[in-house]
């Protein structure tokens, strides 16, 4: 059993009584309403009635990908047509009973549609409102679309990623718009404690190219120390074939260097005096890693780490998902839990560090909503009658559905 101390005093439920207007789509958006709604807040997904183009990115099953699964359990959608009159109407009164505003429009948009924080400020004067954004709400580039592939070139991020000589990389998964998500959620949260400690509200601007930066900012405080090249943090680290796979090898300190070498039978490799430092191995990393590839490959991943472990290396197999899944360690510390998705079935849902497992807290979030799934209970929440509300539907002003 895991230590019960994980999760002492933990339920989800420290934003339980907040509202939340969420008018992101997306990603990063989504990400930082998801994480409130995993705290307690009742997140209302404001969607058109096609849905969060999310809902389309990757492999679509109904109305459901896993991209929208990630990234929007424990929401209620409330669809409607922004633009329509009926869809105003809606937002004026819903705004109005709303803690949070979160909105992923290009600027100006939100303000268009009524919804822009001045707009929202006159009917509650303590908003918490958060404009999530490709490149920021001034600038050249403001009114620039940008998805996760284009921030990580415009950041560096794909140039720090280089390969040696080759081509610039991108990273294999949206990490700009998943960062962007937990700065967009962090600076929310803050401004949630600066409003009950001194009664204001906030605007928050949190974009992607500037949450790229933040999340780099040792890579780039080191490429302007060194003009343009910076050396490697230490050696050797990085990747090694072995005789049926690949193993990570971690040797900052000279004593990890010194046992490294010990267990792979190359005490000459930690008595080379090219390399006594750990700033020289850094400098030599090319030719100490060429050493190491030559001795790696003549045993198996799993010999390696039985040697090296013992012997205090820092060093791990490279797992694929599946088999991350299986490790006694994620099972034993419950990393993940089995949510049920109604088109894909059971999916595998890593816990978010600090929320109880989905089955051990009856108020989780282990859905996500369909399109329009709440509208009828939200509006009428909200005090609209249902013969209004019927109307609405028939225009298509609002979309309902029932699950």
């Amino acid at each position: 059993m895991e230590n019960s101390l994980a999760f002492k005093g933990v339920n989800g439920g420290a934003l339980s009584g907040m509202r939340v207007y969420d008018a992101s789509q997306g990603i990063a958006g989504p990400h930082a309403t998801m994480l409130l709604a995993l705290n307690g807040a009742d997140v209302i997904k404001v969607e058109p009635g096609s849905g969060d183009w999310c809902r389309t990115l990757g492999k679509a099953v109904g109305q459901e990908t896993t991209s929208f699964l990630a990234f929007n359990r424990g929401k209620r959608s409330l669809a409607c047509d922004l633009k329509s009159a009926a869809g105003m109407a809606i937002s004026r009164k819903l705004m109005s009973t709303c803690d949070i505003v979160v909105e992923s429009f290009r600027p100006g948009v939100a303000a268009k549609l009524g919804i822009g924080y001045e707009q929202v400020r006159e009917h509650n004067p303590t908003v918490i409102y958060t404009s999530v954004s490709g490149f920021g709400q001034s600038g050249p580039l403001a009114m620039r679309p940008a998805v996760d592939g284009v921030i990580q070139a415009y950041s560096g991020m794909m140039e720090m990623n280089r390969f040696g000589p080759g081509q610039p990389h991108r990273i294999g998964m949206v990490a700009v718009d998943v960062v962007t998500g937990l700065y967009a959620y962090q600076a929310t949260v803050a401004a949630v404690i600066r409003r009950l400690r001194f009664g204001e509200g906030a605007y928050l601007d949190v974009n992607m190219a500037q949450s790229a930066a933040a999340f780099q900012a040792t890579k780039v405080m080191e490429y302007w120390e060194s003009g343009g090249s910076p050396e490697p943090l230490y050696a050797p680290a990085g990747v090694f074939a072995t005789s049926d796979g690949s193993v990570y090898v971690s040797g900052m300190r000279a004593e990890h260097f010194g046992a490294l070498c010990g267990v792979l039978g190359r005490p000459d490799l930690a008595a080379d005096p090219r390399w006594q430092t750990q700033g020289a191995r850094a400098r030599h990393a090319d030719a100490i890693h060429a050493e190491l590839r030559k001795e790696f490959v003549k045993r198996s991943t799993a010999e390696w780490l039985q040697m090296l472990h013992p012997a205090g290396v820092l060093a791990e197999t490279v797992c694929s998902y599946g088999e991350w899944l299986k490790q006694e360690h994620s099972l034993h510390t419950r990393a993940f839990s089995w949510a049920g998705s109604q088109e894909f079935g059971q999916l595998p849902v890593p816990r978010v560090p600090g929320i109880m497992p989905v089955e051990d807290d009856p108020a989780s979030c282990s859905s996500a909503p369909l399109i329009g799934e709440h509208s009828r209970a939200i509006l009428e929440e909200l005090g609209f009658d249902a013969a209004w509300v019927d109307a609405q539907v028939a225009t298509g002003s609002v979309k309902a559905c029932v699950r």
